[in-house]
């Protein structure tokens, strides 16, 4: 069956107060998440060529690239994956490499492939994960029931992952990630595989963190019915950024009838269609 819509009830979270602590005073610098001349080769392959980029705090910001643009190397080094030996990355303020620890605690992270523990409970799996972040017995149980409030997913607490649809799958994987309250949001191909109903779901879900919540969402897609004309848009081509604008901006500036033409003249290649589906809720 499709996935029924997710709504957010600002009244249940703690996610607003969260955000509201770390509101920078005036005259700070109002990124979340910034990319300065980020380069990252596999051997004499490289993958990213001088990367730059900005995520404002509470922004949403779409992530345009297909599959080989280096989206996911990227996210490998905002995550400390891999090393940044060329450029800088930060997150609110805390530089990756330098101040590690004070960078991730900053950031939440959905990856492209599923990485629940489909053996154990969708508790038990916010419950590891809050561990990991060296939060205690209570506030993690806590924090896991309000989570999981939050993406439509409290009466399927104690049910074991395997149980859940893909749709479901990817909104435990997002509460996970929000668990320890994190002021920003990445998120690598979150809807690939998905139906068209969780797809639209989950795109909804996070743009209601964002707006109400004030996190800071890096949306990485190839699909182009993800991104809204206000959103502002960094277009990632073989490595290297080819437009970071609004999406209308983007169109205008390339003399295109709409975003799908404008990636076209940019890249020379044409935007890919909607991948095959999963079933399910």
């Amino acid at each position: 069956m499709p996935e029924a819509a997710i709504t957010v009830d600002p009244g249940r979270s703690e996610l607003r107060a969260a955000t509201a602590r770390r509101a920078p005073a005036s005259g700070e610098e109002e990124l979340a998440l910034s990319v300065e001349g980020v380069s990252h080769s596999y051997g004499q392959r490289r993958a990213l060529d001088n990367v730059s980029l900005a995520v404002p705090r509470g922004g949403f910001t779409a992530l345009l690239g297909l599959n080989g643009a280096g989206k996911t190397t990227l996210f490998s080094l905002i995550t400390r994956l891999f090393d940044t030996r060329r450029g800088r990355i930060s997150v609110q303020g805390f530089d990756v490499s330098r101040k590690p620890s004070a960078a991730l605690a900053e950031l939440g992270v959905v990856f492209q492939a599923r990485t629940l523990d489909l053996d154990i409970t969708v508790r038990d799996n916010l419950l590891y994960h809050a561990a990991l972040h060296g939060m205690g017995g209570r506030r993690a149980r806590t924090r896991a029931a309000a989570v999981l409030e939050e993406v439509g997913l409290a009466e399927r607490a104690r049910d074991k992952a395997r149980q859940l649809s893909g749709g479901q799958m990817r909104r435990v994987e997002i509460a996970r990630a929000l668990i320890h309250e994190p002021s920003v949001l990445v998120l690598d191909e979150p809807t690939v595989g998905l139906d068209v109903a969780s797809k639209a779901a989950i795109v909804e879900q996070v743009r209601s963190l964002s707006h109400t919540y004030g996190v800071a969402v890096l949306w990485a897609t190839h699909l182009l019915d993800e991104i809204e004309p206000g959103d502002h848009v960094v277009v990632l081509h073989l490595g290297r950024v080819l437009a970071a604008a609004e999406m209308s901006e983007i169109v205008t500036a390339s003399g295109a009838a709409d975003l799908r033409s404008a990636f076209r003249a940019l890249t020379g290649t044409a935007a890919p269609a909607a991948e095959a589906e999963e079933g399910g809720a």
